[in-house]
């Protein structure tokens, strides 16, 4: 068994080209304004934008990320609709087989344990004990996936003794005004726990490689 932190990658290897961003937003918003450049620089222009509430600009730009959580993590973040998802499929993937170094992949659950405002406040040896309990129900998931597929079950039939833990890669695609969207909902206080650890971790980069448009949401504590 394996257990990782989450993580993501910008698809390409390479961080999106903010500048190029907002000067495409840019450029678009101003055809509603039918004003040409000169003026307010495209960064203030987007942020005057943005301030007036005329996000449907912000469309006209999209980034592409390959998300790496656990599979309860996907199954809220595809609720957004507004976006194109591909994700790991364990109908098809057989995790006993080499490429995927015979074992299973779980997201570590200590990032939610310690964001979720009432496992957090519990005794630290009460806490060990339900990360315990939780490493020993992944060990279990493991051993009954592999016996499974010994025994000759398909991939799709095995899966079903995986719990939501498992580690999945989720490419996604949103353009920058549902991504704001996500951001607003997702690192919100009452976000799940570890959907906020991945949300807030993807927050900080976007705001350092695409400034403006993030500038106004805050990563939440």
């Amino acid at each position: 068994m394996n257990i990782i932190k989450p993580h993501f990658e910008w698809v390409g290897g390479k961080a999106p080209d903010g500048v190029a961003i907002i000067s495409r937003i840019a450029e678009m918003g101003r055809v509603a304004y039918q004003t040409e450049p000169g003026g307010k620089s495209d960064a203030d222009f987007v942020r005057h934008i943005i301030a007036r509430g005329h996000e449907s600009v912000l469309e006209h730009a999209i980034v592409s990320v390959k998300i790496v959580c656990d599979r309860g993590v996907t199954h809220e973040e595809v609720r957004h609709r507004v976006a194109s998802y591909t994700q790991e499929s364990t109908r098809y993937c057989n995790y006993s087989k080499d490429k995927f170094g015979k074992t299973i992949t779980y997201i570590d659950l200590k990032g939610g344990i310690m964001l979720c405002p009432v496992t957090s406040k519990l005794p630290l040896d009460t806490i060990r004990d339900i990360w315990g309990d939780w490493w020993a129900a992944c060990c279990d998931a493991e051993k009954h996936y592999m016996r499974m597929l010994e025994l000759g079950a398909s991939p799709q039939i095995a899966r079903s003794v995986l719990n939501n833990s498992t580690k999945t890669q989720i490419a996604t695609t949103m353009n920058i005004r549902e991504w704001r969207h996500f951001f607003r909902l997702r690192t919100a206080p009452d976000a799940h726990p570890q959907m906020r650890e991945m949300s807030n971790m993807l927050l900080g980069w976007f705001k350092t490689y695409i400034p403006v448009v993030f500038d106004d949401i805050e990563v939440s504590a």
